[in-house]
Formats: C-alpha cells, sequence, structure tokens
C-alpha cells in the first residue's frame, strides 16, 4: 500500500459550525487542500492517534489480518475493545472495515497524518 496522507485540521465547535454553514449558504468554498477531517482540539486527536491506537495500526499493516478475532489473537486485546476503537477510527477516514457475513476486516486508509491548525480559522 502506498503512504496515505490525511489532513487533519483542528477548529472549534463554534467555528466548525460558521464554516459549515457558511459553505452551505455559498459564502465559503473550501481549498482542495484544505483539511477534511476536523477535531475540537489536540486533546481529540491525541485521543484517537494515541500511541497504543497507532501501535494497533501498524499490527494491522504488518499482519494484514481477516478478521477482528486474528486481531485479538495478533494484539492480545479484547475483540469488543477492537471494534470500538477501529469504529471511532472509521469515523475519521483512518481505517475502513470491511464486514461480511462472517467477520470484520480492518483496512488502512492512512499511514502518515498532517495537522494544520492556526489562529484563523477557514470560515470564510
Amino acid at each position: 500500500m502506498n503512504d496515505k496522507i490525511l489532513k487533519i485540521g483542528i477548529i472549534s465547535r463554534e467555528d466548525y459550525q460558521k464554516r459549515t454553514l457558511a459553505i452551505a449558504r455559498g459564502e465559503y468554498k473550501p481549498k482542495s487542500d484544505e483539511p477534511k477531517i476536523w477535531f475540537e482540539s489536540l486533546q481529540s486527536i491525541a485521543h484517537v492517534l494515541s500511541s497504543e491506537n497507532r501501535e494497533l495500526l501498524k499490527i494491522i499493516l504488518k499482519n494484514k489480518p481477516d478478521s477482528l478475532q486474528e486481531l485479538e489473537t495478533v494484539t492480545g486485546r479484547k475483540t469488543s475493545n477492537l471494534s470500538n476503537t477501529l469504529r471511532l477510527m472509521a469515523r475519521y477516514g483512518i481505517v475502513k472495515l470491511e464486514e461480511d457475513t462472517k467477520s470484520i476486516r480492518p483496512i488502512i486508509m492512512a499511514t502518515d497524518f498532517k495537522v494544520e491548525f492556526g489562529l484563523n480559522t477557514p470560515s470564510g
């Protein structure tokens, strides 16, 4: 898999709402190089991309497990814990969970992360 950079932005909830409304009204057009994923704080990013979770991503990249049960065997983490963690990461586009009738297979969608933030927010 080629490295895929996921661009992440930090913006307050209030500014995110203003930005979203400006986009909806046609007053602001996001630039193509702007982040597509937004977090409210560095702490929220740190929660999703904690050391433990980054290690989990590396294990998935290396072992390419076909199911959460297989991942449980490799990591020692319970399937329910893995499922919750991976579903959170899936919400942000970090992983994709391919589900069939028997199992859920995690696929890494981003291997590198670029965090952008500043005092001036892109809200139009």
